[in-house]
């Protein structure tokens, strides 16, 4: 009897190092203990109901959303993975103001960056829905051996080398692009590995899935009002009416529609003009993803991985999925009057 082969997630990044002309190791150690923190936090979250993790942490992050001690417990597992590691130099969370710099000899030297949203969706953490970790890597751009700079992490997404999310669901995965497709790792664990699952994904070209929060349908813009009464409209040439899901949890919103095909839509609004997601930590590697996949990323009229960053908490309208539905969506925001 033959045994079934299986490649786990450090095996792969070893073996892709290679056609990566400027790694040396050091991307491949990284990409290592982000996979490590993301057990640690597996783990947790499946105990979230029998531990003291549940519930508001009674602490404000920047983006003026209550932490919950999930958030926090992740934070800190991812932080002090990337700290260990001693190949990156410095961090930007989701959950704090300000960049965090590592000044010990080691992490002085390191190459990289690291854009993180350590625990997405959270505010589904007591209600048993599916969450995740979105995390983004760049080279630094400040001199070697010195300090990390805000100047490292104002980067636009074309820069990045390397992106993904973990999903914290029924199983638990590791989707991940260094700009070679995409691959997907389950969590084995009873053997504690995360081991390739889905290999070269792509997603479909059309979808028949649209996916927006359409209780805030009155502050839309005319074009997606436009966008969402077609997807809802009886065609059988296009296979409409499509579908709506939405999880509240762009890590498992943009999980499903990448392997189904669909498109996510977070427009901006009347009370958020600049939309409400996060260029740095969610909309850039998201982004990154998707096109490695075949799909596509907007702001509704520019590439989401074109946009230079201003700021380190920055906002911006995200409309991502199927090319053809991004596409077909950002017709309508050109001539919402059509």
């Amino acid at each position: 009897m033959t045994g079934y082969k299986i490649t786990t997630l450090n095996e792969f990044i070893i073996r892709r190092q290679a056609n990566i002309p400027y790694a040396k190791g050091e991307l491949s150690n990284l990409l290592h203990h982000i996979g490590i923190a993301a057990k640690v936090v597996n783990k947790k979250v499946n105990k979230a109901g029998l531990v003291d993790v549940l519930g508001e942490a009674g602490a404000i992050n920047v983006q003026g959303e209550t932490q919950q001690k999930l958030d926090v417990f992740a934070d800190m597992q991812f932080t002090a993975a990337l700290r260990n590691s001693s190949e990156c130099c410095g961090i930007a969370s989701e959950e704090n103001q300000e960049i965090i710099t590592f000044d010990d000899e080691l992490s002085l030297d390191g190459k990289y960056i690291v854009c993180m949203d350590p625990l997405d969706g959270s505010s589904n953490i007591d209600v048993n829905v599916s969450i995740g970790t979105i995390f983004s890597v760049y080279r630094r751009i400040s001199p070697r051996g010195e300090k990390a700079q805000l100047g490292d992490f104002l980067q636009k997404g074309n820069e990045q080398i390397a992106a993904g999310y973990i999903i914290y669901g029924s199983s638990t995965m590791l989707v991940y692009t260094t700009g070679l497709g995409v691959n997907g790792f389950t969590l084995d664990t009873g053997i504690g590995e995360f081991c390739l699952s889905h290999p070269n994904i792509k997603t479909p070209e059309n979808g028949g899935i649209y996916s927006l929060n359409e209780g805030n349908y009155n502050k839309f813009p005319d074009g997606v009002k436009k966008y969402i009464k077609y997807c809802q409209e009886k065609d059988s040439e296009t296979n409409r009416p499509y579908s709506a899901r939405y999880i509240g949890s762009l890590v498992a919103d943009f999980h499903r529609n990448l392997m189904k095909g669909g498109i996510f839509i977070y427009p901006e609004t009347e009370s958020a003009p600049n939309g409400k997601l996060r260029l740095l930590y969610e909309c850039n590697p998201m982004a990154f993803l998707a096109e490695q996949a075949g799909g596509k990323a907007t702001d509704g009229d520019t590439r989401i991985m074109d946009l230079q960053p201003e700021t380190l908490h920055q906002r911006v309208p995200l409309y991502t999925g199927s090319k053809q539905m991004v596409e077909n969506v950002e017709g309508f925001l050109a001539n919402p009057n059509e």
